[in-house]
């Protein structure tokens, strides 16, 4: 664990929040002004994505100025706007000799159902995130790309749970940082990487855990895939589903490698999330390496992996009720008492 346990112990970032509480839908933004090797990897069948290709390999921009994470649905994609605006006034950007364009990568989550539809991150937003952005560990919880974000929702949004943002960081030797940010919007619970035990999901709602298999307070998502009930959920199951984020370190790496580590993050999810990389999620990572130190790839996506697991369980347990849906905090109270 590094000093804040957040992205933002990789020495080359800043991230900051914005968002509006009434709405319940925000944005964050990833800044790297000084522009850091980027890549991507993809998972699910339902992504809004803005900017990925150029992170691809074979591609000629070898770096990103910013990353923008955000609520809205595809009109969220409009944030990352703002943020081009703020990077461009400060001359940072892919130079092209006429003007540096600022490449901006983003991804977007479905928060549409929660709060008000009609109110989403626009690029006014996306720039009061970038003035907002420093070097301190970011808020979590409901927060910027979270504020609006929920899991648990095959039984419909009734039965789901608040979720939110999360970071994480982690020492891998020699000096190497790896971090992350998260925010986590599945359609699937959330559980404990080590025990397997949900921390936060899908509710029984009427139908009751005794009839979905579900245990305590939890339908238990995979369960109730394979009922009946689960059976008809899944064909009316809305496509508002996401985990995206942001995976980062001050180890050296090619586009490729920073591809990769991308790539190996997404075990993070799968060991936080049950189900993940559904038809139904647009599951995104971005990966983004600041800096020279020396660290083997292998070491750096295994551990971007682990980070990403815990930005997912701290996104859940910092979040808050909302939007009159309870937050794991509500149950683990409720359990206490």
């Amino acid at each position: 664990m590094s000093p804040h346990n957040a992205i933002t112990d990789v020495p080359g970032l800043r991230v900051g929040h914005a968002h509006d509480p009434e709405a319940l839908t925000g944005c964050t933004v990833v800044l790297c002004e000084k522009g850091a090797v980027g890549g991507v990897d993809q998972r699910g069948g339902a992504p809004g994505t803005r900017e990925t290709d150029p992170l691809r390999p074979m591609h000629l921009v070898q770096k990103v100025h910013a990353v923008l994470l955000a609520g809205g649905s595809a009109f969220g994609l409009d944030a990352a706007s703002g943020v081009v605006r703020y990077l461009e006034q400060r001359g940072v950007g892919f130079d092209v000799r006429v003007a540096r364009v600022p490449i901006v990568p983003a991804a977007i989550l479905f928060d549409l159902a929660i709060g008000r539809a009609d109110v989403r991150p626009d690029a006014a937003m996306g720039y009061q995130a970038c003035q907002n952005a420093s070097q301190e560990a970011p808020a979590e919880g409901n927060a910027g790309a979270g504020m609006g974000a929920t899991v648990g929702k095959i039984l419909g949004m009734g039965s789901a749970m608040k979720a939110g943002i999360g970071t994480a960081s982690i020492d891998v030797g020699g000096g190497a940082v790896v971090g992350a940010l998260v925010a986590v919007n599945a359609l699937g619970d959330v559980v404990d990487p080590h025990t397997g035990a949900i921390l936060a999901g899908a509710r029984p709602a009427s139908l009751g855990p005794v009839h979905l298999g579900g245990k305590g307070p939890f339908a238990d998502t995979l369960t109730v895939m394979r009922s009946l009930a689960g059976r008809t959920a899944l064909r009316f199951a809305g496509r508002g589903n996401t985990v995206i984020g942001v995976v980062a370190t001050d180890a050296r790496l090619t586009k490729e490698q920073a591809n990769k580590v991308a790539q190996m993050a997404h075990d993070g999810i799968a060991r936080a999330v049950r189900p993940a990389h559904t038809m139904l999620d647009g599951d995104t990572l971005f990966a983004l390496s600041t800096g020279n130190k020396k660290a083997d790839v292998n070491v750096v996506g295994a551990y971007a992996a682990e980070v990403v697991a815990q930005a997912i369980v701290r996104a859940v347990m910092a979040a808050e009720s909302a939007g009159g849906l309870p937050a794991a905090r509500d149950l683990s109270a409720l359990t206490a008492s």
